[in-house]
């Protein structure tokens, strides 16, 4: 799957229904790891030790990748080996369906409840539901991150005045503080955009553009709040957080926005990344700066 597919998804996908699963994960998934900070090949494991010492950690995902789930459970279930108490964060369910969320958790509402209530992402059963579970069986918080995708649709549409007019606990469902400015993320947003607009004049694309660009600041500065939050309110134990590889990767987007509010933390960044060939990875370039850990795997096709 390709950034622009990924970028996309995340801009237009809605929700569908959940079809119950029983399919369970892998035992093996084929991976490397590459720490680009030591330019070198490491291990899951000696990547597991590292970022189990990190405040919070990205996971960058292609949403579509079937291996990129099963390593996200992995990821999970590393940590736990290690005896590491984890705050699970997801940019797949909103910050209304918290209560939902903490109900089931706690063993106040069934799962068909939940997922009744909480608008889960497609193929939540076999991409998500792994994650959730093990944070159930574990006793871990979950934080719904992401804001509502009415409000972001909103702003896609209209801008940031489409915010104005939310009742007060609506606005709660977005963060306070709104940083939206023209830099590096823009720019590469901009890019990922120009091959995919619509038919318009080059000023009505830039202004769709602008408010695309406003829509996915608002995502990011949510999640960013809703770790930034949920650290504190979970003892500051390590909070790992999966989203979109786009609002991670670089260390800019969500990651950016965290480091801004919780400056002087440890901030990790690992990208997915699947490919074809395994054994044909040259890491270079502005790749080196993706991310901490350049995650690859054997790209999967949907059953």
């Amino acid at each position: 799957m390709t950034p622009v597919r990924s970028l996309l998804l995340a801009l237009f996908w809605t929700a569908q229904a959940v079809q119950p699963s029983s399919s369970t994960m892998a035992a093996y998934v084929p991976e490397r790891v590459y720490d680009t900070r030591r330019q070198a090949f490491a291990d899951l494991e000696s990547m597991l030790a590292d970022i189990a010492r990190a405040d919070v950690v990205f996971v960058g995902e292609q949403h579509d990748d079937p291996n990129t789930h099963r390593l996200e459970a992995a990821i999970l279930d590393g940590l736990r080996r290690r005896g590491v108490t984890v705050t699970v964060s997801l940019e797949m369910f909103e910050r209304d369906t918290q209560a939902g969320l903490d109900s089931y958790l706690s063993g106040g509402i069934d799962e068909g409840g939940f997922l009744t209530s909480s608008r889960p992402w497609p193929r939540y059963a076999t991409d998500y539901r792994p994650l959730v579970e093990m944070a159930r069986t574990q006793g871990w918080p979950v934080i719904a991150a992401n804001v509502p995708r009415r409000f972001a649709s909103s702003v896609a549409k209209t801008g940031l005045a489409a915010l104005d007019i939310l009742a007060p606990t609506e606005r709660s469902w977005v963060a306070a503080d709104l940083r939206c400015p023209r830099d590096r993320y823009f720019d590469r947003f901009a890019a990922t955009m120009g091959g995919h607009q619509a038919a318009g004049s080059a000023e009505e694309q830039r202004k769709t553009t602008e408010r695309y660009y406003l829509s996915q600041c608002v995502k990011d500065e949510t999640m960013a709040e809703s770790i930034a939050v949920g650290f504190d309110q979970h003892n500051r134990k390590l909070v790992v957080h999966f989203n979109g590889a786009f609002h991670s990767d670089f260390g800019l987007g969500t990651a950016e926005r965290v480091r801004r509010r919780l400056a002087g933390r440890r901030v990790a960044v690992v990208s997915v990344l699947p490919v074809k060939d395994l054994d044909a990875l040259t890491p270079a370039g502005e790749e080196l700066k993706r991310a901490d850990y350049l995650l690859y795997t054997f790209a999967d096709t949907r059953p």
